[in-house]
């Protein structure tokens, strides 16, 4: 069986949204270092990792050691006849940055490393936890004079947070504080505050 690798490298793309495990984002690619990012991606396992980070309010982007972001696999790519390109990731699993990398390419890349849960509750307790956060999301649907089209399908058997938080649209900086959280009983929490917000 093959090990996983512990630390590997990643292109970077740090932008003013958040990605989430699971979930699907359209993204235009048009400046030209991102251009050769996707085209290397491409050529490859189609994977980078994309880091919040806002421009104005902290600075160039130094690809600072324990910044957490989310790994994207593209899963379509449209190019454009200028060299631009239209493309679709889906948030696949949480990174650390361990190390910065000087490299000879335009684009960022980093040492990372995974970034596993560490989830307090399990069995029966954790299903609870997640049934009363699905019972508090469909009481919000049903409070709303416009319901949206499409809903998450949500089991209590699976992990949740993430499918929730999609459909939370807030400041980024809220999911990204979401996403830096290793316990999915604290990301519940954090969003049942918000639906009871919502509610109230």
């Amino acid at each position: 069986m093959r090990v996983p690798e512990l630390r590997y490298r990643l292109p970077l793309f740090p932008l003013t949204t958040v990605l989430l495990p699971g979930a699907l984002m359209p993204l235009h690619i048009f400046e030209e270092r991102y251009r050769d990012m996707v085209e290397h991606c491409l050529s490859g396992n189609r994977r980078f990792g994309m880091v919040y980070h806002d421009w104005d309010e902290q600075g160039p982007f130094l690809s600072e050691v324990g910044r957490i972001g989310c790994v994207g696999e593209i899963r379509e790519h449209q190019p454009l006849e200028d060299g631009r390109s239209l493309i679709v990731v889906e948030g696949v699993e949480r990174f650390r940055i361990e190390d910065g990398i000087e490299s000879d390419t335009a684009y960022f890349q980093a040492l990372v490393s995974a970034l596993p849960d560490t989830t307090l509750m399990r069995g029966e307790e954790l299903a609870l936890r997640r049934k009363e956060s699905i019972r508090l999301f469909h009481e919000v649907v049903a409070s709303l004079s416009e319901r949206p089209d499409e809903l998450p399908e949500l089991e209590a058997d699976q992990e949740i947070s993430y499918l929730l938080a999609q459909t939370i649209q807030v400041d980024p900086r809220w999911h990204q504080r979401l996403l830096e959280l290793t316990d999915e009983g604290s990301r519940l929490a954090r969003l049942d505050r918000v639906l009871r917000t919502v509610l109230d």
